[in-house]
């Protein structure tokens, strides 16, 4: 006898719920695939308009009743994310931009990022032919500043103990202390290698191992107070980064409103570049009008106050 395509459609919908909720219990796949599924998993939504569609084709109540197996997991899972989790206040405006090398305008990028507010600026993907131009355009507004390969960090603080971080054979890594009103800040700034879908797979398993080197990096740093911002090349919500956000907490899911894709610039649909934090809390996440580059920039306002220090030897800084 066979099985109606009502009750099909029925089971297909529990068992994409059950995936859902418990994906990150789900076993890892050959070439990543599992890592690529979490990273797009804010559009698994987009499967709930074809299992409605496929119970009306069908008029199948039983299939029309099980949508809210998918609905409701759906919302379990990133309904939160939905709302706006800001908190008004704060200290100090952190902001983070991949600039993209081949940026033809880097000038109006940095009023963009100048028009922010932004206490602290991090850059990624600089060239030696763009990073003059962001020092000229960024100087007056941000009289501390650190630069070293691909990437930079523009203060209206005092900067201290700045350097490279060698997470890669070139430079893409760098760490400096901010010298805040209620005392230091350590701010990590990162760019992880690429990642790409081909037919082996999702290919990131290099972007995987400079995640442990980074999480080592902050395991060892000293100062309570941590930042680590920049082009993650992923979501907070692959299993690959939990090396990292098992230690500290992404502003965006803390303190932003909606998912906050940034890439690509001109239709984003993942959010691949972050600020996470420890020993402070996010007041608010957002990002920036888009600029000339492919990705959009990033903010962050954080409490670094006398409140916060509790949390910040809880948790041990980063170290």
């Amino acid at each position: 006898m066979p099985v109606p395509v009502g009750s099909v459609l029925a089971v297909l919908s529990a068992l994409f719920a059950l995936v859902l909720v418990g994906h990150s219990r789900l076993p890892a796949l050959p070439g990543h695939l599992t890592s690529l599924a979490e990273t797009l998993l804010p559009w698994s939504a987009l499967a709930i308009p074809v299992f409605a569609a496929l119970a009306l084709l069908r008029r199948s109540r039983t299939a029309t009743v099980a949508l809210v197996l998918p609905v409701a997991a759906w919302l379990t899972v990133f309904g939160g994310t939905l709302v706006d989790r800001s908190s008004g206040g704060g200290d100090l405006t952190l902001v983070s931009h991949n600039v993209s090398q081949d940026n033809p305008d880097p000038r109006a990028t940095a009023r963009t990022l100048i028009a922010s507010g932004a206490d602290v600026v991090a850059l990624q993907e600089l060239s030696p032919e763009t990073a003059p131009a962001y020092a000229a355009a960024l100087g007056d507004a941000y009289p501390y500043h650190f630069q070293q390969g691909t990437v930079g960090l523009w203060s209206t603080l005092p900067l201290r103990d700045a350097r490279a971080v060698p997470i890669m054979p070139w430079t893409r890594a760098m760490r400096a202390t901010v010298d805040t009103a209620h005392g230091p800040l350590a701010v990590h700034v990162v760019h992880l290698p690429s990642v790409r879908v081909g037919p082996s797979g999702f290919t990131a398993g290099a972007r995987d191992d400079v995640i442990t080197v980074v999480e080592g990096v902050l395991r060892a740093e000293r100062v309570p107070r941590v930042v680590l911002m920049g082009d993650f090349n992923g979501s907070t919500d692959d299993r690959a980064f939990r090396p990292l956000t098992s230690r500290m907490t992404s502003a965006q899911s803390s303190a932003g409103a909606g998912f906050g894709f940034t890439w690509p610039a001109g239709f984003p649909v993942v959010r691949i570049d972050q600020i996470l934090v420890a020993g402070v809390r996010a007041t608010g996440a957002w990002t920036l009008p888009a600029t000339p580059s492919d990705h959009l920039p990033v903010a962050a306002r954080v409490s670094l106050g006398p409140s916060e220090q509790g949390r910040a030897d809880g948790a041990g800084g980063a170290g």
